[in-house]
């Protein structure tokens, strides 16, 4: 199960309900991670990419806890 937080320095955790894509977007993210191997920065929207079927692209697969 993926958990995420409610913000930097927050502990508070979200809910995620889990759905089928339907947009494909461009996004800018940093990989940086912190000790317990979560995303340090918030992703970037650059824009929508309607040219791209959400079939057509990789499946997100999380990568080890640090």
């Amino acid at each position: 199960m993926q958990t995420f937080s409610a913000g930097r320095g927050s502990r508070e955790q979200l809910d995620v309900t889990l759905c089928a894509p339907q947009l494909v977007v461009a996004v800018g993210a940093d990989v940086a991670r912190d000790g317990a191997g979560r995303w340090r920065h918030a992703a970037c929207w650059h824009r929508g990419r309607p040219d791209v079927a959400p079939a057509a692209t990789p499946r997100f697969e999380p990568g080890p806890a640090h």
